[in-house]
């Protein structure tokens, strides 16, 4: 018995993931079939490597990963280092499948795989390209916990496509961040790390601006949501150790999350000014 985990942007109005489903087990009778998410939004492969990323250290080592995102096979015979192929990774002893465009590098974060692997004869039937996670990432998913060798469906790369990472703009005293998702409660997931807000100093004096008008301000970073007031305002780093902002019982449904209380969204900017002891910069002059 083996776990394959799912997360794809197909959504659960319709019934292709019950057909990945029952590929799955029509293979692999004994596998156990988690759903991470189907809800990333179309071809968005930065958030489902952020839910995959937030998801994966909770399953045992073994565990098969497939991301049904942005699927479909690039080949461009002039240029091979365009192509997009379906691929599997090790990493961290568990096992992630999906298109090489760019999701690989985005989940590494500049670490190395343990292994890397192209899958073979993706092109070997037209009718596959109509549903590439069904035809091509599943079988694979289920020739791993059935132990097949990898040599019989995989061919070893060295090479798979580094996505540009969506990293904070860093300057003396400041950093310019975004934010990447928006939770279900309408909290704002940033692009800002812990590692990354404590260079100048766990103890350095800090503003951070949500608006360019800069008339919502935090200064402080919260350990949770209940340290402060109901309504308002709180900025923590959360299980993945980014920062995010929202607004203490404030959420979508109920008044409104930060998302819509603040008008800040996907790929809204967050502005950070620090003040070192000494330092005269300000944020508005750096940028």
């Amino acid at each position: 018995m083996g776990i394959i985990t799912l997360t794809t942007d197909l959504g659960l109005k319709d019934h292709y993931v019950a057909t990945l489903k029952g590929k799955i087990y029509s293979a692999c009778p004994n596998a156990v079939v988690i759903d991470i998410s189907h809800h990333v939004n179309p071809f968005n492969i930065i958030q489902a490597a952020y839910y995959v990323n937030g998801a994966f250290r909770d399953f045992p080592e073994g565990t098969v990963h497939v991301i049904g995102v942005k699927s479909e096979p690039v080949i461009n015979i002039f240029d091979d280092s365009k192509n997009s192929v379906p691929s599997i990774m090790k990493f961290e002893n568990q096992y992630f499948i999906s298109n090489d465009n760019g999701f690989f590098g985005l989940l590494l974060k500049g670490k190395q795989p343990q292994g890397f692997w192209n899958i073979d004869d993706v092109l070997s039937n037209p009718r596959y390209m109509k549903d590439p996670t069904k035809f091509m990432l599943i079988p694979a998913a289920c020739n791993i916990l059935n132990q097949l060798d990898f040599e019989h469906f995989a061919t070893p790369s060295n090479r798979y496509c580094n996505a540009k990472l969506m990293t904070p703009v860093v300057s003396e005293y400041s950093m310019l961040g975004k934010v990447v998702h928006v939770d279900n409660f309408g909290n704002l997931i940033t692009n800002i790390s812990k590692e990354e807000f404590y260079q100048f100093g766990e103890d350095v004096p800090f503003v951070i601006k949500l608006k360019r008008s800069g008339r919502e301000q935090l200064d402080q970073i919260s350990g949770s949501y209940g340290d402060v007031e109901i309504g308002n305002l709180v900025a923590l780093f959360n299980l993945d150790d980014v920062l995010e902002i929202g607004i203490n019982q404030a959420v979508n449904g109920n008044g409104g999350g930060a998302s819509k209380l603040l008008g800040l969204t996907v790929e809204d900017e967050i502005y950070i000014n620090f003040v070192p002891r000494g330092s005269r910069e300000t944020l508005d002059s750096l940028f």
